[in-house]
């Protein structure tokens, strides 16, 4: 809300600085969020009276003007604005004078030259060239009654400030002037002026016919009927200028008013024009399909939800927001209707934004305008119509007050001892009690406690907090104390076995992956096709019909993102992403980070499509495949020896897929995607994927140290013949198997082959192969710490090996 300082000051006067005053309402919830001068600095500039005008005689466009400017002689001034002619008051700026800062930020100074050759002894100016206002289409006109060589800030009060209130939604008592006023009595105990309201004097009694037919709509509302106005008249000076400083624009003399009053007093009421209503008056919620032409233009279609004004004909005002543009006052109206209502905030709210456009009096009802003066406000209005629109003819009607259900005030207690531990402060229950009725609030008191009953304009006042608010902001906020924490702060050290998700992030970006964020809702089918999931966890309110639950794997949005990336031409995508999944589990209690029946783990997740390598020129191009991710999932898990075991998923192939395990525990799986998903996604080629549980992913081995070994080791290749379907895993488990692990230093398998088949022989020629066997080639690196190792003992370790190896694989050795 912006308002000028000299009105608040018109009301309550403290003596404070605009600075000191600004603090005052900040520090008690009424927040100053600018402070801005009415008009920037300038010198020298006063009234002056255009004595004559006449063409200059070298410019079409030029006049050469007589001015009075109260310096005792006529001064000769050039002027170039059309409206320059004899009679009009204007801004005259003297020699020497200096005009506020222009484009480059220096002040122009008034200098005695010439223009086309006649001498200039001044300037007459614009509002704009004063910086008051953006209107440059001609001199400034003043009142005729401006005195002559009077200080133009003087007589325009331009060494005033603009203050510009953040209030919150509860303040609703503090949307007007004297709203503000009334806090800043309270705040300073600065004498604060009442504002009257002198019943006018009624001639005619004509009254025009109002129902209330929806009481929980309006539970007010009041009217009278004025006639023989003068709606041509000329709004004061004054008054636009208080308007304009509250951001409000002229528009008539009775707008005008409308709106002076309800920035005056915060009661928003309207002018109807009376000879355009026909019969009287409903007050009703709106009715399916009816549409209404509003003051803007815009034209609204009204339900049921809708309060509005209607007459007989038709619908002629949306209730608390905006009249129509039927019934609405024009320089032809001669009869007018002034209502000022009650209107539910409830029944307001939201309103206008439904329409899209919000206005100042929707945005005052909606949080609650006083019921209690509609009839004293009347009484207001009808006073500014009369001395700005009144004739000799102008007769005034009675006020019709109807009254359905008004808001019923409870009491409200206040215990002193709960607002001094609130506060986290010692107040005496005098300080509580002069609190309050500094704010205008009536008080009983009680032994340690307050009853308040709340007046008609406090809407905010209902439970015992909102009095222990209003006593903190009348003691001051800037007053409670700075209590610091009495708990412990403790740092939350992470284990040293241990590490961040920051560092898997990391690694994977290390590795060639781009992360990705995406929902935890997903489609309904991503569950049932890639987490094989027949009842997932369904949203009640989802915020799209393909969001509709919550996953219980990240694939599903992995591969959201390589469809996105592929469908946009990218021959290469590998992402990853970290997420929280979502799984049905009764054996979850409820804590503060849980959900009962439901655990929430977080899991990591790649994805690797394309060529295995970037553009390059170093080796032939291939597709990554399912080892290329199984050697990254091994890199992540590192230094922990993951194991590998065939296994089925819904998402991947089920030839192509592997369970990981770490220490005998499942963790997750790697491996292609399954043709048929492939497929529904129309996919050019299998994408590699893999999950894991983030959890184990986190583990790492605390370092230790070991000596850097003495002795030189020794390797030996051996060669064994195996069937087909054992396993790389099944392999090394006997070999490490047969030989201590201080002595076995490391075992590679190094070679793998497979001799081509001979049509119609068993054993294929010169390998002693029989069809469904390969050769495994491993090296074996040896060693001992305390000693070189001997040629019996390297002996004995390799027979050892070959031992084992035809022990649990049925392996022979190769000659």
């Amino acid at each position: 809300m912006q308002f000028p300082e000299s009105w608040l000051r018109e009301f309550c006067n403290p003596p404070l600085t605009t600075a000191q005053l600004a603090e005052t309402l900040t520090m008690a919830g009424l927040e100053v969020e600018e402070l801005q001068p009415v008009a920037p600095p300038f010198t020298r500039i006063v009234v002056g009276e255009i004595k004559e005008a006449v063409q200059h005689p070298n410019a079409d466009r030029l006049r050469v003007c007589q001015v009075d400017a109260g310096q005792g002689a006529l001064l000769n001034i050039v002027c170039g604005a059309p409206n320059a002619r004899v009679g009009i008051k204007i801004p005259c700026a003297l020699v020497g004078a200096e005009l506020p800062p222009g484009a480059d930020g220096k002040p122009f100074s008034i200098k005695l030259g010439k223009l086309r050759g006649v001498e200039s002894q001044g300037m007459l100016c614009s509002a704009r060239e004063l910086q008051i206002s953006e209107d440059s289409a001609g001199l400034l006109e003043l009142p005729l009654d401006a005195p002559v060589g009077q200080d133009i800030r003087q007589y325009l009060k331009l060494d005033d400030t603009l203050l510009t209130l953040k209030l919150t939604p509860n303040l609703a008592h503090c949307l007007s002037v004297y709203g503000i006023a009334r806090e800043l009595s309270a705040l300073t105990g600065a004498p604060l002026l009442q504002p009257e309201f002198p019943a006018v004097s009624v001639g005619i009694p004509d009254q025009l016919p109002v129902a209330v037919q929806a009481p929980d709509l309006c539970g007010r509302f009041s009217g009278r009927i004025v006639r023989n106005v003068n709606t041509r008249a000329a709004t004061p000076q004054w008054m636009v200028d208080k308007l304009a400083r509250c951001g409000q624009r002229s528009v008539s003399p009775l707008v005008d008013i409308s709106n002076y009053v309800m920035f005056e007093l915060g009661r928003p009421s309207h002018i109807f024009d009376l000879d355009k209503i026909h019969g009287g008056l409903q007050v009703r919620w709106g009715q399916p399909g009816e549409q209404l032409k509003l003051l803007n233009g815009n034209t609204v279609t009204v339900d049921a939800q809708v309060g509005v004004i209607a007459d007989e004909h038709q619908v002629e005002s949306l209730a608390g927001i905006m009249g129509g543009d039927a019934t609405a006052v024009s320089d032809d109206t001669r009869h007018i209707y002034i209502e000022a209502a009650f209107w539910w905030p409830k029944a307001i709210a939201g309103r206008s934004r439904r329409y899209n456009f919000s206005t100042d009096a929707g945005h005052r009802f909606e949080r609650g305008v006083d019921p209690a003066h509609t009839v004293e406000h009347i009484e207001r209005i009808t006073q500014l119509v009369l001395e700005i629109c009144g004739t000799p003819d102008t007769v005034v009607g009675p006020i019709d007050d109807q009254q359905t259900t008004l808001p019923e005030r409870s009491a409200v207690t206040l215990r002193v001892a709960r607002c001094a531990k609130v506060l986290g402060m010692a107040v005496t229950q005098q300080q509580c009690a002069a609190a309050l009725r500094g704010l205008g609030l009536p008080v009983q008191e009680g032994d340690g406690v307050l009853t308040v009953t709340p007046p008609s304009y406090r809407f905010d006042l209902t439970i015992e907090e909102d009095l222990i608010e209003e006593v903190a902001r009348m003691v001051g906020y800037k007053h409670l104390p700075t209590t610091p924490p009495l708990a412990p702060i403790t740092a939350k050290l992470r284990a040293e076995n241990r590490r961040s998700a920051f560092a898997v992030r990391r690694q994977l970006a290390a590795l060639g992956y781009q992360e990705t964020i995406n929902f935890s809702f997903v489609d309904e089918r991503w569950e049932r096709e890639l987490a094989g999931n027949a009842q997932p966890i369904k949203l009640l309110n989802p915020i799209a019909s393909q969001m509709g639950v919550m996953r219980s794997s990240l694939l599903g949005s992995l591969l959201q993102v390589l469809k996105f990336n592929v469908d946009r031409r990218a021959e290469r995508v590998r992402v990853f992403e970290l997420g929280r999944v979502f799984l049905r589990d009764a054996t979850v209690p409820n804590s503060d980070t849980t959900v009962q029946g439901f655990d929430q783990p977080m899991r990591v997740a790649g994805l690797a499509f394309g060529p295995a390598d970037s553009l390059q020129w170093g080796r032939k191009e291939q597709a990554v495949d399912f080892f290329d991710l199984k050697g990254d999932v091994e890199a992540l898990l590192s230094p922990f020896k993951a194991q590998f075991e065939p296994a089925t998923h819904p998402a991947m192939h089920p030839g192509r897929c592997a369970r990981v395990s770490l220490d005998g525990k499942a963790i997750g799986f790697v491996g292609e995607l399954h043709p048929q998903w492939r497929q529904s996604w129309e996919l050019p080629q299998a994408p590699i994927v893999f999950e894991l549980e983030l959890d184990a992913v986190l583990q790492r081995n605390v370092p230790q140290l070991k000596t850097v070994p003495k002795h030189q080791p020794v390797q030996r290749d051996v060669a064994v013949v195996v069937a087909e379907q054992v396993s790389h895993a099944q392999l090394m488990a006997a070999i490490e198997s047969a030989v201590a692990p201080e002595m076995l230093r490391q075992a590679v398998l190094f070679d793998v082959y497979r001799p081509k088949p001979v049509k119609g022989a068993e054993v294929a020629p010169a390998t002693g192969l029989a069809v469904g066997e390969k050769s495994l080639a491993v090296r074996l690196t040896l060693g001992s710490g305390e000693a070189t190792l001997t040629e019996a003992e390297i002996e004995a370790a390799v027979a050892a090996v070959v031992a084992k190896l035809v022990e649990q694989t049925g392996a022979r050795l190769r000659v």
